[in-house]
């Protein structure tokens, strides 16, 4: 149900996941030379292992609270993860004529933050019993 407390649950975890963004991306362009976007991999292989665990912890924790649901995943792991700017990093890639590093910049953010996802998932269940 969308009130206004889902509204503020997602809004705060957005707030944060953007920040959170903000800074690993910072933090990995000023430290690592990137041919490759690695701020925007980082954080969506580490955004894909959250919701994994997430969704499994959800699944072990039934009784958790909706909003807190909404805190972490619409709103701290929406803004944390960059899909968006993981396109436009991969066609900036393809209008300068790397296509080999736009190749591989998707092969990584696509199968990895799938991969991620599972690994996350599984390992948390796995925890869990």
């Amino acid at each position: 149900m969308l009130n206004w407390l889902t509204i503020a649950a997602v809004a705060s975890g957005g707030a944060i996941g953007a920040v959170s963004r903000l800074l690993i991306n910072g933090y990995v362009n000023r430290h690592i030379e990137h041919t490759l976007p690695y701020g925007t991999l980082l954080v969506n292989l580490v955004g894909s292992l959250l919701i994994g665990m997430l969704f499994a912890w959800f699944h072990v924790q039934s009784s958790l609270s909706p909003y807190i649901k909404s805190f972490l995943v619409t709103g701290l792991l929406g803004a944390l993860t960059t899909y968006s700017t993981f396109a436009i990093e991969s066609f900036f890639l393809i209008e300068g004529g790397h296509w080999y590093y736009a190749l591989v910049n998707m092969a990584l953010n696509l199968f990895g933050t799938i991969a991620m996802a599972a690994v996350g998932y599984t390992v948390l269940l796995y925890l869990a019993k």
